[in-house]
């Protein structure tokens, strides 16, 4: 067996191996999920699939992963993000509030192309190390390509368990005491949110692309009650920014 190569698009294809694609994804969102601030943001993607899979589509808010199972109108596979942590010692508003460590969150996803144009996806993953709650988002997506160009915009909603909605937004009596702005509250299960995402991408070659893209929630039900969010925060919550993926063949053989 020979050590792993990568190859560009370009090149001839390999009859076996995977396609890697990395991405770079910068920008501005919520300082903390409920702050009323802007802060930047810089966080890694990977994706693979086979080579002679379907390229599709992907949106930029959606949690990188690969398909087990692709026909081409339904596709389903494995999926993983990585959220950011929050630390009191970080934001002065979240003084004597119990911090949030980095989380990887993992699961599955699941999505089919309702009309040639509609897509939809729903993910359900389950977080370690910052939070142990499970979460399912649901994407719907309309999507037009005019050549290099893609254009996309569609609805999300967001829904999690009380582990999860605890953990981010509920307030202990320690929490209380130690902060003094907010009273002790227990977040219940329940819809976290729901919004919108709009995003233009270009492809400059076969490797390389670049996307724009903008999105809104909308915090709402045990999430926006949390006093984190009436008293310190905000239920609006927003993202911006911009991604880079380069596209490659790793073959193993």
């Amino acid at each position: 067996m020979s050590a792993a190569k990568a190859e560009s698009l370009a090149d001839p294809k390999p009859v076996s191996g995977w396609i890697v694609t990395v991405s770079a994804h910068g920008g501005f969102s919520q300082t903390w999920e409920g702050s009323k601030n802007l802060s930047p943001f810089l966080l890694p993607g990977l994706s693979m699939r086979r080579p002679g899979a379907s390229v599709g589509f992907s949106a930029p808010d959606e949690a990188p992963g690969f398909a087990l199972y692709d026909n081409g109108f339904l596709k389903a596979g494995v999926s993983g993000r990585l959220r950011g942590p929050r630390q009191q010692s970080s934001w002065g508003e979240l003084h004597g509030v119990h911090d949030i460590d980095w989380t990887v969150e993992a699961g599955g996803f699941a999505e089919f192309w309702t009309f040639q144009k509609l897509r939809a996806r729903a993910e359900l993953r389950h977080g370690f190390l910052g939070h142990h709650g499970m979460i399912a988002e649901i994407y719907l997506d309309w999507v037009e390509k005019h050549g290099a160009w893609t254009f996309s915009i569609g609805p999300r909603l967001t829904i999690g368990d009380q582990a999860y909605m605890n953990k981010l937004f509920g307030v202990t009596w320690k929490d209380a005491l130690g902060n003094g702005s907010v009273p002790p509250y227990v977040a219940a299960w329940g819809v976290k949110s729901f919004g919108a995402m709009a995003a233009v991408k270009y492809d400059w070659s076969q490797d390389w692309s670049t996307t724009a893209f903008l999105r809104y929630n909308r915090l709402v039900g045990s999430a926006a009650a949390s006093p984190l969010v009436t008293n310190l925060g905000s239920a609006n919550q927003w993202m911006l920014g911009l991604s880079v993926s380069y596209s490659f063949y790793v073959d193993m053989f």
